[in-house]
């Protein structure tokens, strides 16, 4: 890999730490302040908002500054969502202002990839970053669960300032308070990311046309034979893991009536699970083999409705890991594919902004559907399945749709295939 890159996944690393441990102060804090229910699964799709309403900018953004210096940016945002988390604003508003930081963080973080790699390198580059990751969602779920438990959140309280109240009086407010050095730690290294060659790319600067160059570039990637597929197969991923990621805590209560703490340690056995699928996958797959992982999108689905019938934790952690590796494994090729096809149609930052919007879009509307039946009152066995099943039938739709493209526009698939397979091949198309 070139020098440069163990900085990115460091300045990665921790900002992705702190994410995922604020999540659960933030869930705690509102099971704390006796919150609505619908409120804690809420904070998936409004850490989601930003990502679909500003997408037409954060990408054009990201092409027409230093990368290093958007993420820089983008982490200095964060830092004020978990200050106003921690002084007393409503989390699911302070979330969404860190979502607005990730917004703007997403495609600087992917888009320098294919600025600083060429298309041989980028399986086994998204290998190691999504396993990275991943490894800090484990982390940092774990982290927070450990924060706002018996043991952490006492010592936390009992740290006092002279002369200055903090205001900080609850174990949840406390852990989010700690969370603020971790992002402070990304932002250092997010000045040590060097420089690329790339050509920065101007700005418009009327919003109208922003958003026309945004819709023109969301319509060739969908056009795109291959860019059709791995954006619809990524789209689904996360929209369906960013909601799973909240929907474990409710389903670890019912299933097995785990506290906070203890329902983190499980979301962090699917992360670790899904870091060993990333990690054998960036050795074992390539480029343009790519799609032929689509199956497991199906056995995915089938494996999150299986995940109902689990009530017993020797059982539920190895379903666990095998769930998150299939899932790990389906989408580092699939992602790499996507940013490959991005890069060739529009430039990085405008092809990550793309891709964004429409994860993001699937996260938000999952998310609100789940919110939804929860205000309803059905549990989370419901939800489970709901998701399990629209997982399994929609891959199985992608993978027909790839099987059409192959006969119908055999072609045009072949001539995307040799620019994959090519570190010297450019394309405009």
């Amino acid at each position: 890999m070139k020098k440069g890159f163990s900085t990115i996944m460091s300045a990665q690393f921790f900002s992705s730490l702190a994410d995922n441990a604020l999540l659960v102060g933030a869930i705690e804090l509102l099971r704390n302040t006796g919150a609505p229910a619908w409120q804690v699964p809420a904070l998936g799709p409004i850490f989601a908002l930003f990502y679909v309403i500003l997408a037409p900018f954060v990408g054009a953004f990201a092409d027409a500054v230093p990368k290093g210096k958007v993420m820089f940016y983008a982490n200095l945002i964060k830092i004020i969502g978990c200050l106003m988390m921690m002084f007393g604003a409503h989390p699911l508003l302070s979330y969404a202002i860190v979502g607005l930081g990730a917004a703007a963080y997403s495609p600087a973080k992917y888009g320098i990839l294919t600025e600083l790699l060429p298309p041989s390198q980028l399986v086994k580059a998204n290998g190691w970053i999504e396993g990275l990751t991943i490894a800090s969602i484990i982390l940092g779920i774990l982290l927070g669960g450990q924060l706002v438990g018996p043991h952490l959140a006492p010592l936390l309280l009992g740290i006092d300032l002279p002369f200055f109240d903090t205001g900080i009086d609850t174990p949840p407010e406390a852990a989010i308070a700690s969370l603020v050095i971790l992002y402070l730690a990304a932002a250092i290294f997010n000045l040590a990311i060097p420089r690329t060659q790339a050509t920065l790319q101007p700005l418009a600067h009327s919003p109208l046309a922003l958003i026309r160059d945004f819709a023109s570039c969301n319509s060739r990637l969908w056009a795109d034979k291959l860019g059709q597929i791995s954006l619809a197969t990524t789209t689904l991923f996360w929209g369906i893991s960013g909601n799973m990621r909240i929907i474990v805590f409710p389903w670890a209560a019912a299933a097995l009536g785990y506290t906070t703490t203890q329902a983190s340690t499980l979301g962090g056995v699917v992360a670790l699970g899904t870091a060993a699928g990333a990690v054998a996958a960036s050795m074992y797959m390539r480029l343009d083999r790519a799609t032929r992982v689509i199956p497991l999108g199906i056995a995915l689905g089938l494996l999150v409705v299986g995940l109902n019938a689990v009530t017993n934790i020797w059982v539920a952690v190895p379903f666990l890991i095998l769930l998150g590796m299939v899932g790990g494994f389906l989408v580092v090729p699939m992602n790499a594919l996507l940013q490959h096809r991005g890069h060739n149609l529009m430039g990085a930052g405008r092809s990550i902004a793309v891709q964004n919007f429409n994860e993001q879009a699937c996260i938000l509307g999952l998310g609100a559907l789940y919110t939804g039946m929860t205000r309803i009152g059905l549990s989370a066995f419901i939800a489970i399945s709901i998701f399990g099943l629209i997982v399994a039938g929609t891959m199985a739709l992608i993978r027909i749709w790839h099987q059409r493209n192959c006969i119908n526009h055999r072609e045009e698939v072949e001539r995307l295939m040799v620019l994959a397979r090519c570190d010297e091949c450019h394309s405009g198309s």
